[in-house]
């Protein structure tokens, strides 16, 4: 008897959390390529950082992916897989230059990595090659989306609330707008303006 109500109170949780999951969907509009869009730092909630790497390599003297997005507590390795040698710096993470950082220079097949703890824009630059750059977003929460080329995104597994939702593009504006997320809401961003 026990077993069966206990087991009855375990499903009545996990459907009541998994209806309390909603889909925040919009597009970016104003702007060509690709965005990023995430919920900001929600109030006295902190989240595991993912255990993995994300990679990102130095190819055909670019940064491989250009644009790439992480929770906070992210470690992303640097790889070098072009024959010469590069050099990965950013002079600060959203803004404040005290977080700067070098990683130094290093030749073919090697990788140098960095956590990333604090949430900001960072752009990514190469000593050796003035004209490579690319960025890391580094979001407070695991709530994001890159969008594909049209500027459409969609973020699963939210749970039901109201948040600032930011959108951010290379070379625009970064815009935010409160949402409340509940089954599924759609919000749109014009960084034209």
């Amino acid at each position: 008897m026990t077993r069966t109500l206990l087991l009855t109170f375990l499903l009545m949780l996990f459907c009541s959390v998994v209806s309390a999951a909603g889909t925040i969907q919009g597009k970016i509009s104003g702007a060509s390529g690709q965005s990023v869009v995430y919920i900001d730092a929600i109030a006295g909630k902190n989240f595991p950082a993912p255990s993995q790497p994300k990679v990102i390599d130095q190819r055909k003297l670019a940064f491989d992916p250009h644009i790439t997005v992480v929770q906070v507590g992210t470690t992303v390795d640097f790889q070098n897989d072009d024959s010469t040698q590069h050099n990965v710096f950013w002079p600060s993470i959203g803004g404040n230059k005290k977080e700067g950082h070098n990683l130094g220079t290093w030749p073919k097949g090697e990788k140098r990595s960095f956590k990333f703890d604090q949430a900001g824009v960072v752009p990514l630059l190469c000593n050796v090659h003035t004209e490579m750059a690319g960025y890391v977003v580094v979001s407070p929460t695991p709530y994001f989306a890159l969008t594909d080329p049209s500027g459409t995104f969609t973020i699963d597994n939210v749970p039901d609330g109201n948040y600032r939702l930011v959108a951010w593009h290379e070379g625009k504006k970064q815009q935010s707008k409160a949402v409340n997320a509940s089954g599924t809401t759609n919000i749109d961003f014009d960084l034209a303006n």
